[in-house]
């Protein structure tokens, strides 16, 4: 069904990717983010330049200090630079970014654009645990564009039980084809982290997208593309009951959970009542651990 808010352009600028190699370009481009060479800073400046990356928060300021694209485009940040909600039932934002949607989980069903909505259990790979948890709760959608900080925090405090990695395509995550392009965050390959909070469960979606060039997560690393159609599942809680070395994964609010390698987009989908702060909706920018809502 074509979206009501996608224009002509939107859909012309989305159909050529339908044509592109999308795991072989980001193959390239993973490549090319870690090599040192004499065109490495040049590169990097030129990226600052052209997308008006703001490095006054960044722990290392000096451009020519990173040895690689990829230390650049996952740099850290002051340890003071991003002040994190700090009351119990307060939710902070997972990442810098714009907020593409946000608002309640209908009936297993999420907003996506104006006129799209799409599938949460096919978001989850058919986890049908989590999707009857989540079924009626709530979500957060939030794009990454390439200026952005690309590390990603915990919205709350939480128990890892769960990490699922779900092959797929690798569709440009931008405006134009959010509007354009139905079921595409359930089209892309992504990596689902489920955490159990104070709260009920929790769920971070980090989706991938054309030039990612990898996602990671603080406790498993580079999650490598699976071969095949199937998504992998790791279930934490089960490793803790047969494993006697595996510790729980816990991280508390604010902590950083995983990176992108280049820019995309992730979702927060959590079970329990939730209030948005100030009426937060699509296209307002916000910034990793600032109050951006409440559970109940």
């Amino acid at each position: 069904m074509p979206s009501k808010s996608a224009s002509v352009k939107d859909y012309l600028k989305t159909l050529p990717l339908f044509l592109l190699p999308h795991h072989a370009i980001t193959r390239v481009v993973y490549w090319l983010t870690q090599l040192q060479s004499p065109l490495t800073q040049p590169a990097i400046k030129m990226f600052a330049a052209f997308f008006n990356v703001d490095m006054r928060d960044a722990a290392e300021e000096n451009l020519s200090a990173y040895r690689t694209f990829n230390e650049f485009f996952t740099r850290s940040l002051k340890p003071t630079a991003r002040p994190v909600a700090g009351g119990e039932t307060e939710i902070a934002a997972p990442a810098d970014g714009c907020v593409s949607a946000i608002g309640r989980i209908d009936k297993g069903r999420i907003f996506q654009a104006k006129g799209i909505d799409y599938s949460l259990a096919t978001l989850l790979a058919n986890d049908s645990k989590a999707s009857e948890r989540l079924a009626d709760g709530y979500f957060l959608t939030t794009y990454l564009s390439p200026r952005d900080y690309h590390r990603l925090h915990m919205p709350m405090s939480g128990r890892l039980i769960k990490q699922s990695h779900v092959p797929g395509r690798l569709f440009s995550v931008g405006p134009h084809t959010v509007r354009a392009l139905p079921n595409l965050f359930t089209r892309n390959e992504r990596v689902v982290a489920q955490f159990e909070t104070d709260h009920g469960l929790m769920a971070l979606v980090l989706v991938g997208a054309m030039n990612v060039a990898g996602i990671e997560t603080i406790w498993h690393g580079l999650v490598e593309p699976a071969n095949g159609s199937h998504a992998r599942h790791i279930d934490y809680d089960q490793q803790r009951t047969t494993t006697v070395a595996s510790e729980p994964v816990f991280l508390k609010k604010g902590e950083e959970m995983g990176r992108f390698n280049m820019g995309s987009t992730v979702i927060v989908l959590l079970q329990n009542k939730t209030v948005w702060h100030n009426n937060l909706q699509a296209g307002d920018t916000i910034r990793m651990g600032q109050f951006i809502g409440q559970v109940g």
